[in-house]
């Protein structure tokens, strides 16, 4: 779901948090109103589809560099939805990555294969 209009940044907040807290609020209610679960995303003013862009730079990246080292690459926390991104990254170049560590410093780390 994607929400524009004039002057909505305070809706995504610092980093994002404002629009997570809000995306999960969103997902909740239309889980108590249907009773299943969503796979809602909420998007404002292109946050979202900004930050997979620049996930998905940063996982070819990391992917390079774990290659050309053959060491594995620890990334920094991040949160689910940015994990995600840079799992399938991963995955479609071939390499495989999981997630280690405790929300919220949960964290992707990459294998050279």
């Amino acid at each position: 779901m994607a929400i524009v209009g004039g002057k909505l940044n305070h809706l995504v907040g610092n980093g994002g948090e404002v629009l997570d807290a809000l995306q999960e609020l969103t997902r909740l209610a239309v889980q108590t109103s249907t009773g299943d679960r969503s796979r809602l995303m909420l998007d404002i003013e292109g946050f979202r589809s900004g930050r997979k862009s620049e996930l998905k730079k940063l996982a070819e990246k990391m992917a390079e560099k774990a290659k050309s080292s053959g060491e594995e690459i620890r990334l920094e926390p991040m949160n689910a939805f940015e994990r995600k991104v840079i799992h399938d990254t991963i995955q479609d170049l071939g390499l495989s990555s999981e997630s280690e560590g405790e929300d919220p410093d949960r964290f992707v780390v990459i294998f050279p294969n």
